[in-house]
Formats: C-alpha cells, sequence, structure tokens
C-alpha cells in the first residue's frame, strides 16, 4: 500500500513535467526545475522499494507503475481539452534501469546504490527529459492558440529566457541532480530503518 501511495504522488508531482507548452519563454527555466523534481522522487520512492525488497529490478517496476499512472491522468486531461499534442515519453523508465544495474553489480552493496546510483539517475533523467521537450510540435503556436489568462503576475513571462543558465538546462538539471541524487537515495534507504 505505501508503494502505491508514494507511486501516486510522484505521479502527482511530476504531473506537469513536460508542459511546456504554456511556459513558452519559461521553457528552459522550467524545464531544469522539472527533471529536478522528477529525478527526486523517482530516486525516493525507487531506492525504497529496491532496498525493500531486496530484488534488483523492482525500481524499473515502480518507474513503470509512474509511467502508466501519468499516461492515464495526462489521457484524462485530453479527453478534458487540454490540449496536448505530444505523448508523455517514460523517461523515468531508462533512469530507473541504471539503478537496478548498480544494484545487481555491486552485490546489493546500499552505500553503492546510493553513491553510484544516486548520481547516475539524477544526471541521466535530464538527458532523458529532453525527449519531452522536443516532442512539443510546435510551442509557440500552441501558447498563442491557447492563452492562459489565469497565469499570475509573477509567471507570466517578461522577456524570453533563451541563454538563461548558459543554454544549457540538461547540464544545470543533470549536475544538480547528480548531487541531490545521492542525498535522496540515502533518505530511500533510510526509509527502511
Amino acid at each position: 500500500l505505501f508503494i502505491v501511495v508514494v507511486t501516486v504522488n510522484s505521479t502527482l508531482l511530476t504531473i506537469n513535467a513536460g508542459d511546456y507548452i504554456f511556459y513558452t519563454d519559461w521553457a528552459w527555466t522550467s524545464y531544469t526545475v522539472f527533471s529536478i523534481s522528477q529525478t527526486l522522487m523517482l530516486i525516493v520512492g525507487a531506492t525504497y522499494y529496491l532496498t525493500f525488497t531486496g530484488v534488483p529490478g523492482t525500481a524499473t517496476y515502480y518507474a513503470l507503475i509512474m509511467t502508466v499512472y501519468t499516461w492515464i491522468a495526462k489521457a484524462a486531461w485530453f479527453a478534458l481539452g487540454y490540449p496536448y499534442d505530444f505523448i508523455v515519453t517514460p523517461v523515468w523508465l531508462p533512469s530507473a534501469m541504471l539503478l537496478d544495474l548498480v544494484y545487481w553489480a555491486t552485490k546489493k552493496n546500499k552505500h553503492s546504490l546510493i553513491l553510484f546510483g544516486g548520481v547516475l539517475v539524477g544526471m541521466s533523467l535530464p538527458l532523458f527529459n529532453m525527449v519531452n521537450l522536443i516532442t512539443v510540435a510546435d510551442p509557440l503556436e500552441t501558447a498563442f492558440k491557447y492563452p492562459r489568462p489565469t497565469l499570475p503576475p509573477y509567471m507570466t513571462p517578461i522577456e524570453p529566457q533563451v541563454g538563461k543558465f548558459y543554454n544549457s538546462p540538461v547540464a544545470l538539471g543533470a549536475g544538480a541532480g547528480a548531487v541531490l541524487g545521492c542525498t535522496f537515495a540515502a533518505l530511500g534507504c533510510k526509509l527502511n530503518t
């Protein structure tokens, strides 16, 4: 039951990841933030599940649950007329596979899982998440076609943010994710003690 609750909450917290349509001018900034949030939500639950069962492969299973839940939720949004014109790619699966691989290769060593697994997930997920950004057909056209008048003033773009963070949101997300990933992998392990 706990696994289901954690997975549902992970899905809810990552449901907007890839929703760059309405934040066109802030796409790179929000991309970095969303990548980090996804990394942390994936790694806590997956590490907990992995160390709880002790079976390599359960992290990937956890990521699969997240993916399916997200597909269901976003399909519901689409049915309600939300203007999605791209699919949600299963970006969590490859990163979770790396986590499983580390756990298996180091003979279930928790410290290696925290250090190597955390770094690998943190560095890989922003790269895989770029697929979500690339699959937006034409974000500028869609943003004008479906304006969001309900955006609060502080979220209203003032000027295009292209070039911010040296125009490399993947590098920024991967760097922050690698550091934070270890911390949250440790938290996932700690939940079992």
